[in-house]
């Protein structure tokens, strides 16, 4: 089988098509014939040994994909041959709060991941494909799709009449935008191109605001809603974002601290965490089990995620490129045929 693999050291340039020997299934392990794959910003990050320097190589990369079992080991009982699966990206997280054994095992790092035309997961590790989805439309759903869920739902408990404030137009706050959306909140969209707010407002975002234009937009946030503020804040920019995102939150809300896309420290004043009961909530990913819960709630709202691209499985490059463009609005997609 053919497989992208980072070979020798870091960098696209050593992000290399190889052949592998075709896996087999061993106890307990399911085969994948892959059909579509999806990129995070974290696969770019492992590529470039910026996620973890100290990685083991060759590493295949990519967390999220979609493939149809095709043959399975010993005593698995939990999907079958035929079965449209896609993968979680904790191999060992099942359900329950995170714990340091349930975290060890993620796909893409220091598992390989899913960027080769056949995969061997744990039946443990992958939950079926929502039907209304297509391949490339699945394939997007293991990480972004779920650590919005998690922040909003698992973590979060927003409902109606709450507002929901997502930085930017990437993936996890799209996914974010829709399902705020399907729970019948507000949102309101941040990002530095007015025709991708253009594109959030067709997606039913209630407000945007444009940060570049407006780079103290915590008092704008607030001045949008009577000086409330946000019931929650999806916070994927980081340190840089961080000091706006508690201006924009209200007393009592929840700022779910998802991504470092502006970096991962900076001298921070508490005393806001502290005066308005503000709850700084880490989201990453989630369980396998909340992975299930949001396919039905996906599929009851038919809520099809935004792909920006799709790019052929021989033009992997491209798609890396393409994410480190941050030209993308919504999610990233490689097709296997």
């Amino acid at each position: 089988m053919r497989a992208f693999e980072i070979q020798g050291s870091f960098g696209l340039d050593n992000l290399r098509l190889t052949e592998r020997s075709d896996p087999v299934p061993g106890p307990g392990q399911v085969l994948l014939k892959m059909r579509s794959a999806s990129l995070n910003y974290r696969d770019l990050l492992m590529v470039r040994g910026h996620y973890n320097p100290r990685q083991p190589l060759p590493l295949i990369p990519c967390s999220d994909g979609v493939g149809v079992v095709t043959a399975v080991g010993e005593g698995v009982s939990r999907v079958s041959v035929g079965d449209r699966v896609a993968s979680c990206f904790f191999q060992t997280w099942i359900g329950g709060p995170p714990a340091a054994g349930k975290l060890a095992g993620t796909l893409g790092g220091p598992l390989d991941g899913m960027l080769a035309e056949q995969v061997v997961l744990s039946e443990d590790g992958v939950v079926p494909a929502p039907e209304h989805l297509s391949d490339v439309e699945a394939a997007t759903l293991p990480c972004a799709a779920l650590t919005a869920w998690s922040a909003l739902v698992e973590q979060g408990e927003v409902g109606p009449d709450d507002t929901v404030l997502v930085q930017g137009t990437g993936g996890v706050s799209i996914f974010a935008l829709q399902i705020g959306r399907s729970l019948g909140a507000r949102v309101i969209a941040t990002s530095s191109s007015e025709a991708k707010l253009r594109r959030a407002i067709d997606l039913g975002a209630w407000k945007t605001i444009n940060y570049t234009e407006n780079p103290s937009w915590g008092k704008t946030v607030r001045q949008l809603t009577d000086a409330i503020g946000v019931d929650q804040v999806v916070e994927v920019g980081g340190a840089g974002t961080l000091e706006q995102s508690l201006k924009a939150v209200r007393v009592g809300g929840q700022v779910s601290v998802i991504g470092v896309l502006s970096g991962i420290s900076s001298e921070l004043n508490i005393i806001p965490i502290l005066m308005q009961n503000i709850r700084l909530q880490g989201i990453l990913v989630g369980s396998r089990n909340g992975f299930e819960r949001m396919n039905r709630h996906l599929a009851k709202h038919e809520i099809q995620p935004v792909v920006d691209r799709v790019f052929h499985f021989n033009d992997a490059h491209e798609a890396f490129r393409y994410m480190a463009s941050g030209a993308h609005f919504g999610k990233i997609a490689i097709a296997f045929d």
